[in-house]
């Protein structure tokens, strides 16, 4: 299927590791021009090597930034915009979709007695005060888009729960909210926004949460996915051939979440 993404400006957050950086390889083969935005600089520098950015296999504008950091992110946004939008009519800055990648875990397998307050709103400054601004910063050049996309990274977390996992639960929850809201907001000019949301993925965050570093996923009595799983989701919401899909939350979790847990 050819998903019309070629010649597109997308710009991930998070793109150094896991996800992220799976979706900027898979974007890159599809022809996109890619702005990416991570707070880990080396990491980030790697990723434009590989993808080939030096040896113009790949446009590549890469920015570090902190999704935290309103003034900080807001003008990374722009200075991606501003690059790609060079030698467009009007010197408009160009970006034709966002997909939001930075996470983090947060507090895992606590009692919520111990949370601090702090932890909990520093998991929601990046899960999903991350998206806002990503959103908020990148609507002025998506409306100048033809066929404008948001996908951000949401989480099964988003809809069921395990234990020890407040504040991540509910921080993807509120992205799944996001999601459907802002997608009515900006209906009005053409930008779609849906959100993909995961079981599992073997990611190095993943790994370090469930005590998985050394051995990986493999063995376990449970599927796990893989970032290009995810990234292939992200490839389609992102595309023209999804073009009637507009605030879906994408359940992605080997049917888990349609079984019953009652004994019968």
């Amino acid at each position: 299927m050819e998903l019309t993404l070629d010649g597109k400006v997308i710009l991930i957050t998070g793109a150094a590791s896991g996800i992220g950086r799976a979706c900027a390889m898979a974007f890159a083969a599809e022809g996109a021009r890619l702005g990416l935005i991570d707070r880990e600089s080396a990491a980030l520098a790697t990723l434009v090597v590989e993808l080939g950015a030096d040896t113009g296999t790949t446009e590549v504008h890469a920015v570090t930034a902190d999704v935290t950091d309103e003034p900080g992110f807001a003008a990374a946004i722009d200075a991606i915009a501003e690059y790609f939008g060079q030698g467009e009519k009007g010197g408009a800055g160009r970006i034709d979709g966002v997909v939001g990648c930075a996470g983090v875990s947060g507090p895992f397998g606590q009692d919520v007695a111990d949370i601090a307050l702090a932890e909990w709103n520093a998991v929601f400054a990046v899960n999903a005060g991350g998206q806002f601004l990503l959103v908020k910063a990148a609507v002025p050049h998506l409306r100048r888009s033809s066929a404008p996309t948001v996908v951000f990274i949401a989480s099964d977390s988003g809809f069921v729960a395990a234990p020890g996992m407040v504040p991540y639960c509910s921080s993807k929850g509120a992205v799944v909210q996001l999601t459907k809201a802002l997608s009515v907001d900006l209906a009005g000019y053409g930008i779609r926004v849906n959100c993909v949301c995961p079981s599992i993925v073997d990611t190095p965050m993943s790994r370090v949460d469930l005590g998985r570093e050394t051995t990986g996923f493999a063995g376990v009595d449970y599927p796990v996915q893989t970032p290009d799983d995810v990234a292939n989701h992200v490839l389609y919401l992102s595309s023209q051939r999804s073009r009637p899909i507009n605030g879906v939350a994408l359940l992605s979790d080997f049917g888990y979440a349609a079984r019953s847990s009652f004994p019968a």
